[in-house]
């Protein structure tokens, strides 16, 4: 599973990178000061742990790459020890949805009754311990359960009305549960919780990311939306964990500040650092080089190779 997901974040990272110049602009405060890094060619080079449990704003239906991507680029890289929490209904999109599958990402329906037995068994195997101790790991969790839109503005303000907290302006109110939940599993074998807040430059007010920036106009028409991403960084041993409860009040206190954050980048083209330096890092979304391609392709003609040879050998037994 490690090596499929290697590949298939080549896979995705060449293509955003063959039809897209995927512009990105980040920053953070100082809890990932000495995390964040520009090498001399450009690139991003990240020195996030190696397991980690990742919590991130859902604006559009390609966050998710953007984060990935960010597995690319830790040292050591992690893109193959990644484990995506995506809504249920993404699993049936022609091609990608069975490469999500392939590669041992979670769908939820978002109903812990059906949710619960899936999420154990993922929990169960991503603290059970080898012969080397525990393997890299990043989980990968959306709160807000689905994408900012219209729809889901509205749900988020009529769910605020009705649990008596305060709605958020440029997101959705987050559900704690399923993030709770992995957690709690997961206690005592990570030690800390990575924050993303993504935003895209020239979503107008009023209007939403995934209306404007569609995945025909980034990967057909070849225009990407230039990209935020802040980052911050909380100790798991830091998190109220004791009940459900205090997680929620904890939680939406962290999404209040993320809206604060969007107001910044709102008001000011950019999101507030404390990188030093030049505060901010902008790159692309590339890879290390195009003979990591080269690599790719040889093994995919490989195994065609092998699978064709399978065939005919069988056509001939019969």
């Amino acid at each position: 599973m490690v090596w499929t997901k290697r590949q298939m974040t080549l896979l995705v990272l060449s293509m955003t990178q063959w039809w897209t110049t995927t512009k990105v602009h980040v920053s953070g405060d100082e809890s990932v000061r000495d995390q964040l890094h520009q090498l001399p060619d450009g690139r991003l080079k990240c020195d996030f742990a190696s397991r980690l449990v990742m919590i991130a704003n859902h604006q559009m239906y390609n966050d998710w790459v953007y984060l990935w991507w960010t597995a690319y680029t830790n040292q050591p890289s992690t893109h193959g020890h990644v484990y995506i929490v995506l809504k249920d209904s993404i699993k049936y999109i022609p091609i990608v949805g069975l490469g999500l599958r392939f590669a041992g990402f979670v769908f939820m329906s978002r109903k812990m009754k059906k949710d619960g037995p899936r999420l154990t068994r993922r929990m169960n195997q991503l603290t059970r311990r080898g012969p080397n101790g525990l393997a890299p790991m990043w989980l990968m969790m959306f709160p807000e359960g689905t994408n900012l839109s219209k729809n889901g503005r509205a749900k988020s303000v009529k769910w605020a009305g009705k649990q008596g907290t305060p709605d958020m302006r440029y997101q959705l109110i987050p559900r704690s549960t399923g993030t709770y939940f992995c957690l709690k599993a997961l206690e005592g074998t990570l030690d800390w919780m990575y924050d993303c807040t993504l935003a895209y430059d020239g979503v107008p007010e009023g209007q939403y990311g995934q209306d404007v920036y569609t995945l025909s106009s980034t990967y057909i028409d070849g225009h990407p939306p230039p990209i935020h991403m802040h980052w911050r960084r909380f100790r798991v041993s830091d998190i109220p964990l004791m009940t459900l409860e205090e997680f929620d009040a904890w939680l939406q206190q962290r999404w209040l500040e993320k809206d604060e954050l969007l107001e910044h980048h709102a008001k000011t083209g950019r999101f507030p650092s404390a990188l030093g330096q030049g505060e901010h890092i902008t790159t692309e979304v590339k890879l290390r080089g195009w003979w990591e391609l080269w690599q790719f392709s040889v093994v995919l003609l490989l195994l065609t190779v092998a699978f064709w040879v399978a065939v005919i050998g069988g056509k001939k037994a019969v």
